[in-house]
């Protein structure tokens, strides 16, 4: 698959977070998206996957505008600022009921991206009862289960301590040799440096460089 971003702006009332964006998205690679808080990360993901249309420009998958066509983009999941679950449901049932959707998984694939997210121990807690770290992972684990194509995370290890970090990186690094396309953002730079392909710095809402 190819991901093309081309010429991508976005404003919000008169102000531009985001100007004129190109990049190139392939197979087998892991993309690192850097730049502090509020220099438009989220937005482009958020383009990205089809949640903001952009006020300038368009993204392309294989060289359909999935936006244009009113559709979401099949074989993406992602992850964008703090996950939202129900708070009364425990962490399986939460993700058992996002399954449901399409079901294309088992409770196998569910329990084993619990397993890879160092969360299963804590499965059948309330979702309510849950720390930071416990919610970003269980956001990681919806965005894994069914083993999609285009994994796109958004300052993923918030509050996640070092050895689930590394465990989740060293799956990520698997499924790029797999042929995926990952597309992380972060503010801290160890993060990327770690495992992405390609790292862009962003500032103000835009490419500084690569």
């Amino acid at each position: 698959m190819k991901i093309e971003i081309k010429n991508v702006s976005k404003k919000f009332k008169k102000n531009y977070v985001l100007t004129n964006i190109n990049l190139k998205l392939s197979d087998g690679n892991i993309y690192g998206l850097s730049g502090r808080n509020g220099s438009g990360k989220s937005v482009l993901l958020k383009i990205i996957c089809g949640l903001y249309s952009p006020t300038e420009g368009e993204v392309l998958f294989d060289g359909q505008n999935y936006k244009k066509s009113n559709m979401f983009v099949p074989n993406l999941r992602a992850l964008i600022e703090k996950p939202t679950f129900f708070p009364n449901l425990s962490g399986y049932e939460n993700l058992k009921l996002l399954a449901e959707i399409q079901n294309k998984i088992t409770d196998k694939e569910i329990l084993k991206a619990l397993e890879i997210v160092n969360l299963l121990n804590e499965k059948d807690k309330k979702y309510a009862e849950y720390s930071l770290g416990m919610k970003q992972k269980l956001g990681i684990a919806q965005v894994i289960m069914e083993n999609p194509h285009v994994l796109i995370l958004d300052e993923p290890f918030n509050g996640i301590e070092d050895e689930s970090v590394k465990k989740i990186t060293k799956y990520l690094k698997d499924k790029q040799k797999e042929g995926k396309i990952i597309i992380i953002s972060s503010h801290i730079k160890e993060d990327l440096q770690n495992m992405a392909s390609k790292i862009y710095y962003f500032d103000n809402g835009k490419i500084k460089y690569e």
